[in-house]
């Protein structure tokens, strides 16, 4: 699935408990001549779906409670079913000016840094994080001549 709320494909579902690589999402992306100018999914809307894809995520149920536990309690009452759409403006700017990158043309640009003084990305993560996706982060070694 394309992220932790997007719905999986109803004859999917119960992959995620056996095989979750082979899960699909109800996922979509609208594209025009190569570019894609939008995309969106449908969401999950059941409690057991959604703990589903946390268990398959290594997500326990302590942590999940903890985290989302907000949304977990909602979806018990019960959510219809929804979705969503999202168009890229930046992209169709960079497809209607002609511009060969869409850096000429995003409206939140990113400093030298690559820091976002709008949101302040990026921010810290924590260790399970970093655990959870494969990143360790190791001390570079100084020479004697970086100390000098």
């Amino acid at each position: 699935c394309h992220h932790p709320f997007t719905m999986p494909k109803d004859e999917h579902i119960e992959f995620l408990e056996t095989d979750p690589g082979r899960c699909l999402a109800k996922a979509y992306d609208l594209a025009l001549n190569g570019w894609e100018l939008g995309g969106g999914s449908v969401r999950i809307h059941k409690e057991s779906v959604q703990s589903l894809v946390f268990r398959a995520l290594k997500i326990d149920a302590e942590e999940a409670q903890l985290k989302f536990g907000f949304l977990l309690d909602a979806l018990q009452y019960g959510a219809p079913p929804h979705g969503g759409l999202a168009f890229g403006l930046d992209r169709i700017v960079t497809m209607m000016t002609g511009s060969e990158s869409i850096r000429d043309v995003i409206a939140f640009p990113k400093t030298q840094r690559a820091q976002c003084l709008l949101t302040q990305a990026p921010s810290a993560v924590d260790e399970r994080q970093l655990r959870d996706l494969h990143i360790r982060l190791r001390q570079q070694v100084q020479t004697t001549a970086e100390i000098a």
